[in-house]
């Protein structure tokens, strides 16, 4: 199920106006320069950052993921550079900001009614056969619904 662009967006602006009056090092002049600067960062999401993503993957690779922090940060102080009226301290208020809108938008961005995953082990029946074949056994089965 896609959620519509409009509806992301939004979930981004609230989340970037959330960081901005949580975080003290993130401060904006008036609230069209959220609503901008989330658009900037969504397309900085969807087109820049699966670049760095592949030129950083070794970093990514030996900080077990941590990099991402990185990266984050880099973008949301990209746009904040290039957005006026929108203003980010430093690094760690990026970090912090970028933390704060990638869990926002994480919690507010999964559909409605979304159930957990079923996860159900079974054991497989080989009575009629003398030995199981090779590499067979427990079977993990994970449903989605």
């Amino acid at each position: 199920m896609n959620m519509p662009l409009i509806v992301r967006w939004l979930i981004l602006s609230l989340a970037v106006w959330i960081s901005a009056e949580l975080i003290p090092g993130i401060d904006y002049d008036r609230p069209g320069s959220i609503l901008i600067a989330s658009l900037v960062l969504g397309v900085l999401n969807a087109l820049v950052k699966p670049l760095l993503m592949l030129l950083a993957l070794p970093f990514i690779v030996v900080t077990l993921g941590l990099f991402l922090l990185v990266i984050n940060a880099a973008l949301f102080m990209f746009s904040a550079w290039l957005v006026p009226g929108f203003y980010v301290s430093g690094f760690w208020a990026a970090v912090a900001g970028s933390l704060v809108v990638s869990v926002i938008s994480w919690l507010m961005g999964r559909p409605p009614g979304r159930r957990p995953m079923n996860i159900e082990i079974h054991e497989l029946d080989y009575r009629n056969t003398t030995k199981p074949p090779p590499g067979v056994g427990p079977v993990i089965d994970v449903d989605e619904t």
